[in-house]
């Protein structure tokens, strides 16, 4: 989670920089940590409760596993801390559903799947072998995966309203440095500097036109007989298939996307859709039923895939640049902002970010496959065209430029601005949405497991 998230960063580079002072002076009355109680799971149950919503011990476990896995000693003060982000995470889901914040269901289905592609290739594991070790079918780890993905795009979405005009002074970053104690400045690991320009294989009309042909095949089984949710499940792109066999549920309007929002309310209940394209793809939809600005429908999803000729010509293309690169006739910055595929990267010349808007990256904050291919390069040296996958699914090809690499070394001002920058920023942000949570906790019931009193999350 997001909050979770900027308070590792800020442990990570100060550990004590924030809390050093209070650390100090309540040290004695922080209750000592049972080995037994960081070591391993306890007998779940709820810790707190948000209106309709809980936090369970093991959330707080996990999270807090975490934190001692990442080297740090065991601290009472770190629990409540990760607890207090918990609880008002799940505040901020509350007052979501207040203020009828949402997120598109099609938004959240691809963040899953990108997130289950990635806990499979970061694991090792086949997916019998993952079922096997978290007790759960495949099926029911994509649904809680889901739950979370989805309460960690509101919370997202409630933070970047609350604290999107937040910003600090030069000034604010060096006093906020200042505070840190010399002997607590982190050694940061080596690190790269690395961009890219991306072509995204165009796919062609011919392949989009077998696409559609293919799909229209598909319609005309499910009208001759075919169980809608069968079909969907054989040839269906959309992720959450094997979940919902394309039943995508009761939807209110600003849902979807607009391409497939406006199908449903031009079908007629019971009607199956001709296909019709949106970014996900190309799609055939059944209306179930409507009934005011809600619709329940379900739909097939193919991605046209694109041909050996259209990545050909993908390479052709960027081998081209690479050339004037090399020939110093055009820049490679320049060059990435205007003609790279990849949103992410382009807006900064390519280079790739870390979550604090910083180009140097680690070893672990770099894409493997990236990092691997620096091993052979050197610094100063575009590649040739790399052929690779995006993180949704689209075949493309990229060119990387290695810019430097910085050896191990202590924070500095000079040397790590963007990071303290971000420490500093995000410790005003949290500021302000602790305010919040100070306002926010009157409208809706908050309740606290008395043994987790101590750590005064509800005192005023």
């Amino acid at each position: 989670m997001k909050f979770l998230k900027w308070l590792l960063s800020v442990l990570m580079i100060t550990t004590v920089l924030l809390n050093s002072a209070e650390a100090q002076d309540s040290k004695d009355e922080i209750k000592p940590i049972a080995e037994s109680e960081y070591k391993g799971f306890v007998v779940d149950k709820i810790i707190a409760k948000v209106d309709n919503y809980i936090v369970i011990r093991s959330e707080l476990e996990r999270a807090y596993q975490e934190y001692l896995t990442n080297g740090n000693s065991p601290s009472q003060q770190a629990r409540c801390q990760y607890f207090a982000m918990l609880v008002r995470n799940k505040l901020m889901l509350a007052k979501a559903e207040i203020d009828s914040v949402v997120v598109l269901d099609a938004e959240v289905d691809l963040n899953t799947q990108n997130r289950m592609d990635m806990i499979m290739a970061q694991s090792g594991r086949t997916e019998n072998e993952l079922e096997a070790l978290y007790g759960k079918t495949m099926e029911q780890i994509r649904l809680e995966l889901r739950d979370q993905i989805r309460e960690q795009m509101i919370v997202s979405k409630m933070e970047e309203e609350m604290t999107k005009d937040v910003t600090v002074t030069p000034s604010e970053v060096k006093k906020f440095f200042a505070k840190i104690p010399k002997d607590s400045l982190p050694f940061f690991s080596a690190s790269v500097e690395v961009a890219q320009i991306v072509r995204i294989a165009k796919i062609s009309a011919e392949q989009e036109s077998k696409t559609k042909a293919e799909l229209m095949d598909i319609r005309q089984q499910i009208l001759s007989g075919a169980n809608f949710g069968e079909m969907a499940k054989k040839y269906s792109d959309d992720p959450s298939v094997v979940s919902n066999s394309g039943d995508m549920g009761w939807s209110g309007r600003g849902r979807m996307v607009p391409e497939y929002e406006a199908m449903a309310f031009k079908l007629k209940p019971g009607e199956i859709s001709m296909p019709f394209k949106s970014q996900f793809g190309i799609h055939v939809m059944q209306l179930i039923e409507r009934r005011g600005n809600e619709y329940n429908s379900r739909h097939i999803l193919m991605a046209p895939k694109p041909s050996d000729e259209d990545l050909k010509n993908a390479t052709r293309y960027l081998d081209s640049v690479r050339t004037l690169i090399v020939n110093d006739s055009i820049k490679f910055q320049t060059t990435a902002k205007e003609v790279s595929d990849d949103v992410q990267t382009k807006g900064s010349g390519g280079f790739f970010s870390d979550r604090d808007g910083g180009t140097r990256l680690t070893v672990d904050e770099l894409d493997p496959i990236v990092f691997f291919k620096l091993d052979s390069m050197k610094v100063g040296e575009v590649s040739k065209p790399i052929t690779y996958r995006t993180d949704d699914g689209k075949d493309a090809v990229r060119i990387l430029f290695y810019k430097s690499r910085i050896a191990p070394h202590q924070a500095s001002l000079e040397e790590d601005w963007t990071k303290i920058y971000a420490a500093t920023l995000n410790e005003k942000k949290d500021k302000i949405l602790q305010k919040w949570f100070q306002k926010a906790r009157k409208d809706v019931f908050i309740n606290i497991d008395p043994a987790f009193n101590y750590c005064g999350l509800l005192d005023d």
